[in-house]
């Protein structure tokens, strides 16, 4: 296990620590993923050249993913700071999905590599470009469930009553401003996921069903 240093950041289900300059330590709190699976799967996409941090593998942990330190915010902090626009942020996004399905399956070229939970806090704008972060709910299968995934978190926040669902709207409109990978078995999959996710709220859950009426009503 690496030694830690200062806590960076957490999010629903994991913490990031400080190891050095060039490393950090993304350690779940949970012990329901498994951090060397994804780490795999991080190394291969990179393989293609997928943009995604670097990461050390050869251990067999659950918790513990070390992988590279990357400059530059998210892209939700990015846009809280006025430094970059909702549509701009929906169009990446959408580029993002793209490129990744570009790649083939690991164990079949017929699926793809899924990342299924693509969205604004899960993408770091270094100076090299955007970074893919976060890669524990990854499997194989058909791209319109990604396009689901991304489209359905998109649109909770956008029906939800917070400051941020505007443009929440806007970053949906763009990314399904070419909505042909979406496919009704993708969406209704992805809101059964979301609803079956243990870390959503009530509220959250209780809007899935005007999100997925947004979203219909915007590939219609």
């Amino acid at each position: 296990m690496p030694p830690t240093g200062r806590l960076l950041g957490s999010g629903r289900t994991a913490d990031v620590y400080e190891i050095d300059g060039a490393w950090v330590l993304r350690r779940d709190r949970d012990g329901r993923g498994n951090a060397a699976a994804e780490g795999a799967v991080m190394e291969y996409v990179r393989g293609y050249g997928y943009p995604v941090p670097r990461v050390r593998l050869g251990g067999d942990s659950r918790t513990d993913l070390v992988m590279e330190r990357l400059p530059g915010p998210t892209m939700l902090q990015a846009y809280a700071a006025g430094s970059l626009g909702p549509q701009e942020a929906g169009s990446v996004l959408a580029g993002l999905l793209g490129a990744l399905h570009a790649i083939p399956g690991r164990r079949s070229a017929s699926t793809r590599v899924l990342h299924l939970d693509l969205h604004p806090d899960n993408v770091i704008l270094t100076p090299d470009g955007p970074r893919v972060i976060d890669w524990a709910n990854a499997e194989e299968g058909d791209p319109g469930l990604d396009w689901g995934m991304s489209a359905v978190i998109l649109a909770q926040v956008a029906v939800g009553d917070e400051p941020v669902a505007q443009p929440a709207r806007a970053m949906l409109t763009a990314l399904l401003a070419d909505p042909s990978a979406l496919t009704e078995t993708g969406l209704l999959e992805a809101r059964r996921r979301r609803a079956a996710n243990p870390t959503m709220s009530r509220r959250e859950v209780e809007l899935l069903g005007p999100a997925e009426h947004l979203i219909r009503s915007l590939v219609s």
